[in-house]
């Protein structure tokens, strides 16, 4: 069976229409993409970025190939007009409409996954949306209690353990609880969704050099190195914890298949050097598969043909990855 992948644009003033108009560009066989936007918007970034663009209404006995110019979609209407790169918070209720749509067919098994494009967190809240972030999003619309954010590119996974937080909020988020119930996310995931047979986990230290026993914080000690035990006594393969600034060196990254942050940015800013533009982020832990891209709404870029695809690509061929390994 053809792979079918849902697809929101994100920001419709970003560059989210930008990638949908580009990636129709490539002839799909493989797998199907279906974007969840506004008909009008699409055609209009693609007259003005001058590169071609034939939208199929898609339904479920839509020929399952698009050639090199054509994009199935599911129309979604905007609530004004989009003036390109110029935030509009009318436009909010249209971003979470194209969620919600995508989501539900993904449920609803209409679809088979998800890639999410970039939006813009602070104009949804202004327009009196709460919306901390997509993670969280997906984990309410799944009914899950617990999701993990992991970041992939060629040679690296990278996932966290707490994300958006004050960095002074971290160390009384990680509990033993916590960090018990996402390395068991991370290692299932690995498992069922990428076809790892056995996982090998980095866990990174909280404090720098992993506490130094003790003398430069005791989490490691009283939290995190108890959990590792206690996972590896049930067979989970864990090392750690590890000092972040030696951690992400061949000599443990060689032997691993993910690395567990304690936050943010401790292990983000290495894969992003490693791979911006051409990596992609996963939401571990729903019953969907679902990433999405690496970098923001790039709303000075959007209309100027000037984007780098790679990491949108990078989403889709992902995706497409994990679907075929849940349903092998």
């Amino acid at each position: 069976m053809t792979i079918r992948i849902a697809v929101t644009p994100g920001e419709p003033a970003g560059i989210g229409p930008d990638l949908c108009v580009r990636i129709a560009q490539r002839p799909r066989e493989a797998f199907q993409l279906v974007v969840f936007a506004d008909p009008n918007l699409l055609e209009s970034r693609a007259a003005q970025i001058k590169l071609p663009l034939k939208l199929i209404e898609w339904n479920s006995s839509a020929e399952k190939t698009a050639k090199a110019g054509e994009l199935h979609i599911i129309p979604i209407h905007l609530s004004e007009e989009v003036k390109t790169g110029t935030l509009n918070l009318a436009n909010s209720s249209y971003v979470m409409s194209t969620l919600n749509a995508a989501v539900d067919s993904v449920i609803g098994k209409d679809l088979d996954g998800l890639v999410t494009g970039p939006v813009h967190k602070g104009v949804i809240n202004q327009a009196g949306i709460p919306f901390t972030g997509h993670t969280e999003f997906l984990a309410q619309k799944c009914k899950q209690q617990l999701t993990v954010m992991m970041l992939a590119t060629a040679g690296l996974r990278v996932a966290l353990a707490t994300t958006h937080l004050p960095l002074a909020a971290v160390p009384k988020t990680i509990t033993k609880t916590l960090l018990s119930k996402v390395i068991t996310v991370l290692n299932n995931d690995l498992k069922n969704k990428f076809g790892i047979k056995d996982p090998h986990i980095l866990v990174c230290g909280l404090n720098p050099h992993a506490g130094e026993d003790g003398y430069i914080g005791r989490e490691e000690i009283e939290v995190i190195k108890p959990v590792i035990e206690e996972l590896q006594n049930q067979g989970r393969m864990l090392t750690g914890p590890l000092a972040a600034d030696t951690l992400f060196t061949p000599k443990y990254l060689n032997s691993a298949h993910a690395v567990l942050a304690m936050f943010h940015d401790q292990g983000l800013p290495v894969l992003k050097y490693k791979g911006f533009g051409n990596s992609c982020n996963i939401t571990l832990g729903l019953p969907i598969v679902r990433t999405s891209v690496d970098h923001g709404t790039a709303l000075d870029l959007a209309g100027t043909n000037e984007i780098n695809c790679g990491s949108i690509e990078y989403a889709i061929k992902t995706a497409a990855e994990m679907l075929a390994t849940r349903d092998a």
